[in-house]
C-alpha cells in the first residue's frame, strides 16, 4: 500500500512538471474572460467537467448565446453541456481532433488543456492580423514592430526572445509610457523585468498574471504557447489604442486638408481686398481732371503718371496674375480633397477683380490721353497769349495819343492852307485807322479763343482787349466828329500841298508793312514735323524775295519828302517844318527799315534751330518705330506659340512644364527690349512728339501685349502645374493624361483650348461613357456639365475636363470615411466629448474640431457632448460648419 501510494505521488508530480506551464497561464487566461460574468475558476481539471463554466467562458469570449445548459447532476447532463460546448467551438470552423466530452467530463487534464488551448486559438489569436499576416505570424510581427525602438529587445519567436522580460516591458511602456520607467531596467536582471511587467500589466492594464518569472528564468525554452497566450492579452488590451490611433490619423489628415483650404482662402481674400483697395484708391486719381495753369505743373503730373507706370503699377500686375495662380490652385486642391468649390467673398471673384483692372486700365488711358491734350492746349495758350500780347502792345503804341490828336480844334485858328493840311492829315489818318482796324479784330479773336481754351489769366486778358475795343470804339466816334468839322471848313481851304499828301497817303501803309513785317519776323511759331517747318522756310524765302520791291518803294517815299523839302527851299513856302499830314518821318521810315534788316538773319537762324530740332524729333521717331516694329509682331507671334503649345503638348506633364519654364525664361530675357522702347518713348515725350508715321505700334500696345504675354505663360505653366498635381493626387497614369489630351485635342476643332457642350459629348462618349440619347441620357450629361461647368459658361476647359476624369477614375476620402473614425475615438457612441478629443488627436486639431462642433442633441446625450456627424458632413460641404 506504501509502495501504491508512492507512485501515485510520483505520477502527480510528473504530471505537474509536465502540464504546469499550462495550468497556470490557461487558468489566468480563462478567468480573465470568466470574471467578467462574475465567476471564475480554481481547478481548470474539475471545474469545466459540469460544461456550465465551459458554456459561460465561451458566450464571454464569443459574444454569442449557446443553447440552454442542463441544471442536473448526472454523468448525462454534463456529457449534454460539454457537447453543446464542443459543437459550438466546431461550427467556428475549428477541428477538435480526439477531443471528447466523455474525456473532459473524466477530467482528463491533457484532454481539457488541449480544448482550451484550441479556443485560445480560434478567438484570441486566429483573429490577429498585420500586414496581411494572420494569427501567430501577425502576433509575432505586432510585437517585432512594437518593440523595434527599443534597445535589448530582438523579438524572434515566442520562447527564449521573452526571457529577460524587456519584451513585455517595452509593449508596455509602447502603449503606457508612464507606467514604466524603462530607462532604469537592465537586461541581466531578468526577474525584476518580468515581475515588474507582470505586476504592472494585472494592476493597470486588467491582464491576470498567467506566467510565473522563476519557471521562465528557470527553463532554457519556455514554453510557447503559454507566452503566446499571454502576449495575445496584450495585443487585445492595446488593439483598442490601434484603432484609436488609425482613426485620430485619419481625422488629422482630414482636418489638416481643411486647415490648409481654410488659410489659402483667408491668403486669396487679403490679397484680393488688397488689389481692389489699391485700385480703388489709384481709379480717383486717374480720373482727377482739374488742370494746372502752367506747362510746368502739367509736366509734373506727366513725370508723376510715368513714376505710376514704371513703379507702382508692375508689382500689382504680378499681384494679379499671382490671385488667379493662387484661386486655380486652390480650386485644385479643393477637387482632389472631395471639397466644394471655394466661394470667395461677394465683389472678389476672379471675374470681379478683372473688371476693376479692367476699369483701372480705362481710367488710365484716359487719364494719359487727357495729360496730353492738357499740355497741347498750354502750349497753344501760352503761344496765343503772348501773340495778343504782342499785337495789344503794338496796337496800344499806336493808339497812344490818337485821342488827344482827335479831340483838337487847331481847326479853327488855322490858315487855309493849314485848314487844308489838317484835312489831308485827317484823310490818311482815316487811312491808317481802317488799316488797323484788322489788327483789333485780330486781338479780339485771340482773346476769344483764350476764353474758349480756359486761359487761366483770361480776366487780364478780357480787360485788356475791352480796354483796346472801347477805345477803339472811342476813336471811330472822334475821327468821324472831326471829319465832320473839317469838312464844314473844306470850302474855305483852295490849296493843299500835293506832295505832302501824296507822301503820307503812300508812308502809311508801307510804315504798317514795316510795322507787319517786324510783327511776323519777331512771331513765335509752333511746329511739329519737318514739313511745317519747311513751309515756313519757303514763306520766308518768299518774303525776303519782295525785300528789292519794298526797298524801291522806300526810296520812292523818300524821294518825295525829299522833293517836298526842295520845293520848300525853292519857294520859300511856309509849311512849319513838318509834314501836315502824316507825323511819320523819313527818319522813322529807316529806322523801321534797318530795323526790319536786322530781324531778317535772326528769323533765318530761328528757322535753322527749328529745322535741326524737328530733324531730330524725326530721328527718334524712326529709332522708336524701328524696335517697336520688331517687338510688337514678336510679342503677338510668342502668343499664337503659347496658344499652340496650351493644344499640341507632347511628352509628359514634366516635359512640357519644362519645355514652358524655359519658354518663360526665354521670354523673360526679352524683358531689355521693352526697357529700351519704353526708354525711347521717354525721350519722344519729352520732346512733346505726339504721332509717329513710321509705325502703328503705340508704346500703350507694346506694354498691354508684354503683360498679357506674361499673364498667358504663367497661366499655361500653372495649368500644366494643376495637371500634374491632378495625375499624382488620383493615379492618374502618363498614358491615361496623354489619352486624355489626345480626346481632347480632337473635339477642340478651333483649338481654343475650350469644348463646347456638344463637342464634350461627343469626347466622352469616346472615352466609353454610355449617355444614351433619352431622357435619362440628358439628365446625366446635364449633372456631368454641373460639375466641369459650374458658372454655367457653355464651355468646358480642359483643367475641368481632367478633374472630371480623375474623379471618375480615383476614390478619395468620404465624409463616411471620416464619421466612421470619429466613431471609433467615440468608442461607438453617437455622440463624442472635448476631453476624448483632446486625448486622441493634437491640441490645434483638437480645439478646431471643438470650436466648430455643434452640441449634441439626441436621446442618449450627456453634458458636453458634441455632434461629430454633422461636422463630418460639413467638411465635404454636404451642410453648414
Amino acid at each position: 500500500m506504501r509502495t501504491n501510494n508512492h507512485l501515485s505521488v510520483v505520477a502527480r508530480t510528473a504530471h505537474v512538471l509536465l502540464l504546469g506551464p499550462y495550468l497556470v497561464t490557461f487558468t489566468a487566461w480563462c478567468n480573465s474572460h470568466l470574471r467578467k460574468a462574475g465567476t471564475q475558476i480554481e481547478n481548470i481539471e474539475e471545474d469545466f467537467r459540469d460544461g456550465l463554466k465551459l458554456m459561460l467562458l465561451l458566450e464571454v469570449i464569443s459574444g454569442e448565446r449557446l443553447a440552454k445548459p442542463e441544471r442536473g447532476k448526472m454523468r448525462v447532463h454534463k456529457i449534454s453541456n460539454v457537447n453543446k460546448a464542443l459543437d459550438f467551438i466546431a461550427s467556428k470552423g475549428v477541428k477538435l481532433v480526439c477531443i471528447g466530452a466523455e474525456e473532459i467530463v473524466d477530467g482528463n487534464a491533457k484532454m481539457t488543456l488541449g480544448m482550451i488551448w484550441t479556443i485560445i486559438l480560434r478567438f484570441a489569436i486566429q483573429d490577429i492580423s498585420v500586414e496581411e499576416t494572420s494569427a501567430k505570424e501577425g502576433l509575432l510581427l505586432w510585437c517585432q514592430r512594437k518593440t523595434a525602438p527599443y534597445k535589448n529587445v530582438n523579438i524572434q519567436n515566442f520562447h527564449i526572445s521573452w526571457k529577460d522580460g524587456l519584451g513585455f516591458c517595452a509593449l508596455i511602456h509602447r502603449h503606457r509610457p508612464e507606467l514604466i520607467d524603462y530607462g532604469k531596467l537592465r537586461k541581466d536582471d531578468p526577474m525584476t523585468n518580468l515581475n515588474t511587467a507582470f505586476d504592472v500589466a494585472e494592476k493597470y492594464l486588467d491582464i491576470p498574471k498567467m506566467l510565473d518569472a522563476e519557471d521562465i528564468v528557470g527553463t532554457a525554452r519556455p514554453d510557447e504557447k503559454a507566452i503566446m497566450t499571454y502576449v495575445s492579452s496584450f495585443y487585445h488590451a492595446f488593439s483598442g489604442a490601434q484603432k484609436a490611433e488609425t482613426a485620430a490619423n485619419r481625422i488629422c489628415k482630414v482636418l489638416a486638408v481643411n486647415q490648409e483650404n481654410e488659410q489659402l482662402m483667408e491668403d486669396y481674400e487679403k490679397l484680393a481686398s488688397d488689389l481692389l483697395e489699391w485700385i480703388r484708391r489709384t481709379i480717383p486719381w486717374l480720373e482727377n481732371r482739374t488742370p494746372e495753369n502752367t506747362m510746368q505743373a502739367m509736366q509734373q503730373k506727366l513725370e508723376d503718371f510715368r513714376d505710376y507706370r514704371r513703379l507702382h503699377k508692375p508689382p500689382k500686375v504680378q499681384e494679379k496674375c499671382q490671385l488667379e495662380i493662387n484661386f486655380n490652385t486652390l480650386q485644385t486642391k479643393l477637387r482632389l480633397s472631395n471639397r466644394p468649390a471655394f466661394m470667395p467673398s461677394e465683389g472678389k471673384m476672379v471675374s470681379d477683380i478683372n473688371n476693376a483692372w479692367g476699369g483701372l486700365e480705362q481710367a488710365e488711358k484716359g487719364y494719359e490721353e487727357w495729360l496730353l491734350n492738357e499740355i497741347r492746349r498750354l502750349e497753344r495758350l501760352d503761344h496765343l497769349a503772348e501773340k495778343f500780347r504782342q499785337k495789344a502792345a503794338i496796337h496800344e503804341s499806336w493808339t497812344e495819343g490818337k485821342e488827344q490828336m482827335l479831340q483838337q480844334k487847331d481847326y479853327e485858328t488855322a490858315s487855309l492852307s493849314e485848314i487844308k493840311a489838317l484835312l489831308k492829315k485827317h484823310e490818311a489818318f482815316e487811312s491808317d485807322l481802317a488799316a488797323h482796324q484788322d489788327r483789333v479784330e485780330q486781338i479780339a479773336a485771340i482773346a476769344q479763343e483764350l476764353n474758349e481754351l480756359d486761359y487761366f489769366d483770361s480776366p487780364s486778358v478780357n480787360s485788356r482787349c475791352q480796354r483796346i475795343c472801347d477805345q477803339w470804339d472811342a476813336l471811330g466816334a472822334l475821327t468821324q466828329k472831326r471829319s465832320e468839322a473839317l469838312e464844314r471848313t473844306e470850302k474855305l481851304l483852295e490849296t493843299i500841298d500835293q506832295l505832302y499828301l501824296e507822301y503820307a497817303k503812300r508812308a502809311a501803309p508801307f510804315n504798317n508793312w514795316m510795322e507787319g513785317a517786324m510783327e511776323d519776323l519777331q512771331d513765335t511759331f509752333i511746329v511739329h514735323t519737318i514739313e511745317e517747318i519747311q513751309g515756313l522756310s519757303t514763306a520766308h524765302e518768299q518774303f525776303k524775295a519782295t525785300l528789292p520791291e519794298a526797298d524801291k518803294e522806300r526810296q520812292a517815299i523818300l524821294g518825295i519828302h525829299n522833293e517836298v523839302s526842295k520845293i520848300v527851299q525853292t519857294y520859300h513856302v511856309n509849311m512849319a517844318g513838318t509834314n501836315p499830314y502824316t507825323t511819320i518821318s523819313p527818319q522813322e521810315i529807316n529806322g523801321k527799315w534797318d530795323k526790319v534788316r536786322q530781324l531778317v538773319p535772326q528769323r533765318d537762324q530761328a528757322l535753322i534751330e527749328e529745322h535741326a530740332r524737328q530733324q531730330n524729333n524725326e530721328r527718334l521717331r524712326k529709332q522708336f518705330a524701328s524696335l517697336a516694329n520688331v517687338v510688337g509682331p514678336w510679342i503677338q507671334t510668342k502668343m499664337e506659340e503659347i496658344g499652340r503649345i496650351s493644344i499640341e503638348m507632347h511628352g509628359t506633364l514634366e516635359d512640357q512644364l519644362n519645355h514652358l519654364r524655359q519658354y518663360e525664361k526665354s521670354i523673360v530675357n526679352y524683358k531689355p527690349k521693352i526697357d529700351q522702347l519704353e526708354g525711347d518713348h521717354q525721350l519722344i515725350q519729352e520732346a512733346l512728339i505726339f504721332d509717329n508715321k513710321h509705325t502703328n505700334y503705340t508704346m500703350e500696345h507694346i506694354r498691354v501685349g508684354w503683360e498679357q504675354l506674361l499673364t498667358t505663360i504663367a497661366r499655361t505653366i500653372n495649368e500644366i502645374e494643376n495637371q500634374i498635381l491632378t495625375r499624382d493626387a488620383k493615379g492618374i497614369s502618363q498614358d491615361q493624361m496623354n489619352e486624355f489630351r489626345a480626346s481632347f485635342n480632337h473635339f477642340d476643332r478651333d483649338h481654343s483650348g475650350k469644348l463646347g457642350p456638344e463637342e464634350f459629348k461627343a469626347c466622352l462618349i469616346s472615352l466609353g461613357f454610355d449617355i444614351a440619347n433619352d431622357a435619362q441620357g440628358e439628365a446625366e450629361f446635364a449633372r456631368i456639365m454641373s460639375i466641369v461647368d459650374p458658372n454655367r459658361m457653355g464651355m468646358v476647359t480642359f483643367q475641368a475636363f481632367i478633374d472630371f476624369m480623375s474623379r471618375e477614375t480615383a476614390d478619395t476620402d468620404t465624409a463616411d470615411q471620416v464619421m466612421a473614425s470619429f466613431k471609433v475615438l467615440a468608442g461607438d457612441k453617437n455622440y463624442i466629448l472635448a476631453e476624448e478629443l483632446r486625448r486622441e488627436l493634437p491640441p490645434d486639431q483638437a480645439e478646431y474640431c471643438i470650436a466648430r462642433m455643434a452640441p449634441y442633441s439626441g436621446p442618449d446625450a450627456v453634458p458636453g457632448a458634441l455632434d461629430y456627424m454633422s461636422f463630418s458632413t460639413a467638411l465635404y460641404g454636404e451642410s453648414d460648419l
